[in-house]
């Protein structure tokens, strides 16, 4: 989900502004990790790692009505979000 953080947001407060979303996501079934990466511009990519994709689509549905008033959301350009779910093609690990 690459978002845009909002003129004057850095990528640091984009992660301290997400604590209660990160809390949620440990609760929720198949959650396996996250990982946040920011780009020069602004752009931030949030990658959420799910035990399966229907698990990541459910939890997706709930996260905005769950969620709404978490403060993070008033950080990002919302025009600029893409929501996808992608199964695993293939997987390397050390």
């Amino acid at each position: 989900m690459p978002d845009c953080c909002v003129a004057g947001c850095s990528c640091d407060e984009f992660i301290a502004a997400n604590a209660d979303i990160d809390a949620w996501l440990k609760r929720q079934p198949g959650f396996i990790a996250r990982r946040i990466a920011g780009w020069d511009d602004g752009a931030i990519v949030d990658m959420l790692i799910w035990d399966s994709a229907g698990n990541a689509r459910a939890a997706m549905g709930r996260l905005m009505e769950e969620l709404a008033d978490s403060p993070v959301h008033d950080m990002i350009d919302q025009h600029t979000v893409s929501w996808s779910v992608a199964p695993v093609r293939h997987r390397i690990e050390r």
